[in-house]
C-alpha cells in the first residue's frame, strides 16, 4: 500500500467523513430507554451497512437486548489479527434545557461537532471504520486481518456481551483489541492508555420507623435514618480521602517508581485542572499527585442521596428511610467481591443503633493493566506520532470499561486504548462534543496503525 497516497485520499474525503458521522449521530440510540429500541437498532443497522458495503463479512448478532455488529476483513496468514471494539449506544440527554443545540441535531461550532455520542463513542469508533473502509476502497488489501465488534449496550453495562463472549471466542479471536473510547492527555497531547480502574457500585438503604414521624412529637426519641446515613457514610472515608474499611488496601498494587517519575514529567497543572472542573482547590489522598490519585489509587464516592421531603417548602418529619448510591473505583489486584464482603462487614460494625440497613450490590469489575512496552503499543505509538505530529504519552485512566478485562481473560489478547477525545468533551453531559480536527487525525492514525501492525509477524 502507498500509505502517503492513502493519507492524501483520507484528507480529500474529510467532508464525507464528517457528513457520515453527522448521519450516525442523528440517530437517538439511547440504550437505557425502552422507548428508543427502534432508533437504537437503526444505529446498529447504519454501521453494519457501512461495513458491509465496504466488503467486510458483516453480521448483526441478536442478543436479549440490543444487537451487536460483528464484521471482519479476510485473513492474512502470518500477520497479527486486530479486533476493534466500540459501541453505538449513547447516554440519556437530560437535562435537555442545558443543551445549546439539540442533542441529536449535530451542530458545528468553533471547530467542534456537538451531539450526544460525538466522542462517546460513535465519533471515536467511526475513525477506525472509516480508515478500513477507505483502505479497501483503494483496491489494495489490508496488511492484517481486522475484526469489528460494535455493541449497543456499553452504556448499560455490556451484560449480554459479557455473557455471550465465551461463545464468540473463536469468531473474535485476535492478538490485540483496539479501543478508542477514552481521551488524549491534553489538547494536542495524544496518549496511549495502558490501565483502567475497576468499579464496584451499590445502593445502601437504611430503615427506621414504620412511617415518617412528626419531628416535634418524636424528635429526640428515635434515630433519624437520614442522620444515621450521614454517620455511616462518614465512617467509610476520612477527611483526607483515605478509605477506612478494614483490609481495603491489602490488595492494592503499588505504583512503580518508574511510573511515578514518568507521570511527574507530564505537563499537569493542578490549578488548571481545578479551574477546568470548576472548583477552588483539589482534594484527595495525601502522598499522591492528582494524576496518581485519579488513575492508580482506589476511591470511594457517594453518587446520590435520597431521604425525606424533596418538594417545595418545609415538611418537619423524621423520614422513615434514607438511601445512598455508592461506588468504589478499584485498582489492579482488587476484587469487587472482596470489597463487597469487607463493605458489608464495615456497615454492620458501624451502623448506628435504631436503624436497619440493606446493601444491594449493583455491578463490579476489576481494574485492567496492559504492557505499555508491548510490540502493539510500540507500533501504535509510531502511528499516533505520525498522525498527530507529537509522540503519545503513556497514561492510565480513572474510568472503567469493564469489558476490557473480559477481553483479556477470554480472548487472551493484548489491549490498545487509543483515545482521540478531550477532557472537556462533556461525555455523559449536556453539549457533548468532538473536536473535528481530532476526528480526522484519528482516522489518519488508525490507517497508520494498520500499516504498523501489519509489519509485525506472529513469530516476533
Amino acid at each position: 500500500m502507498n500509505l502517503p497516497a492513502l493519507l492524501d485520499t483520507l484528507a480529500k474525503d474529510s467532508d464525507r467523513h464528517l457528513d457520515e458521522l453527522v448521519q450516525w449521530l442523528k440517530i437517538p440510540s439511547i440504550s437505557s430507554d425502552t422507548s428508543h429500541r427502534e432508533p437504537t437498532a437503526a444505529a446498529a443497522d447504519w454501521v453494519a451497512a457501512k461495513l458491509q458495503n465496504a466488503g467486510l463479512a458483516t453480521e448483526l448478532v441478536p442478543t436479549d437486548g440490543h444487537p451487536m455488529v460483528i464484521a471482519q476483513t479476510p485473513a492474512v496468514p502470518g500477520a497479527p489479527v486486530a479486533l476493534v471494539y466500540g459501541h453505538y449506544d449513547v447516554q440519556p440527554v437530560e437535562p435537555l434545557e442545558e443543551w445549546k443545540t439539540g442533542p441529536f441535531e449535530p451542530t458545528v461550532r468553533d471547530g467542534n461537532l456537538y451531539a450526544r455520542g460525538a466522542t462517546d463513542d460513535k465519533g471515536q469508533v467511526l475513525t477506525h471504520v472509516q480508515s478500513v473502509c477507505d483502505w479497501l476502497a483503494t483496491g489494495e488489501p489490508l496488511p492484517l486481518q481486522i475484526k469489528f465488534l460494535i455493541e449497543g449496550e456499553e452504556e448499560v453495562g455490556s451484560e449480554n456481551l459479557e455473557r455471550m463472549l465465551p461463545s464468540l471466542r473463536e469468531r473474535l479471536a485476535c492478538d490485540c483489541v483496539v479501543i478508542s473510547d477514552s481521551g488524549q492527555y491534553a489538547e494536542g497531547q495524544p496518549a496511549i492508555t495502558y490501565g483502567l480502574r475497576g468499579i464496584a457500585t451499590y445502593e445502601l438503604e437504611l430503615k427506621g420507623p414504620a412511617q415518617d414521624l412528626h419531628s416535634g412529637s418524636f424528635g429526640g426519641a428515635v434515630m433519624n435514618p437520614a442522620i444515621a446515613l450521614c454517620h455511616l457514610l462518614s465512617s467509610i472515608v476520612d477527611r483526607e480521602g483515605r478509605i477506612q474499611i478494614e483490609g481495603f488496601y491489602d490488595d492494592v498494587q503499588a505504583l512503580s517508581q518508574a511510573e511515578r517519575d514518568a507521570w511527574a514529567r507530564l505537563p499537569q497543572s493542578d490549578a488548571q485542572f481545578a479551574k477546568g472542573v470548576g472548583v477552588t482547590e483539589l482534594f484527595g489522598e495525601k502522598g499522591f499527585t492528582t494524576d496518581e490519585r485519579r488513575w492508580a489509587r482506589p476511591t470511594f464516592d457517594v453518587n446520590g442521596l435520597r431521604s425525606g421531603h424533596q418538594g417545595e417548602g418545609v415538611k418537619t418529619i423524621i423520614p422513615a428511610t434514607a438511601s445512598a448510591k455508592l461506588s468504589f473505583r478499584l485498582v489492579a489486584n482488587q476484587n469487587p467481591q472482596t470489597v463487597t464482603t469487607a463493605l458489608q462487614r464495615h456497615l454492620e460494625q458501624h451502623l448506628p443503633s435504631g436503624v436497619r440497613f440493606t446493601l444491594r450490590p449493583d455491578h463490579g469489575a476489576p481494574g485492567m493493566l496492559a504492557d505499555p512496552e508491548s510490540r502493539f503499543a510500540t507500533a501504535a505509538s509510531r502511528a499516533i506520532e505520525a498522525a498527530f505530529g507529537v509522540a503519545p504519552v503513556m497514561i492510565r485512566e480513572g474510568g472503567s470499561i469493564p469489558i476490557v478485562t473480559r477481553f483479556q481473560d477470554v480472548l487472551d489478547c493484548d489491549c490498545l486504548l487509543l483515545g482521540w477525545g478531550l477532557s472537556d468533551d462533556n461525555a455523559h453531559s449536556p453539549n457533548e462534543k468532538f473536536k473535528i480536527q481530532d476526528y480526522h487525525r484519528g482516522i489518519a492514525a488508525s490507517a497508520m496503525l494498520w500499516s504498523e501492525l501489519g509489519k509485525l509477524s506472529e513469530s516476533k
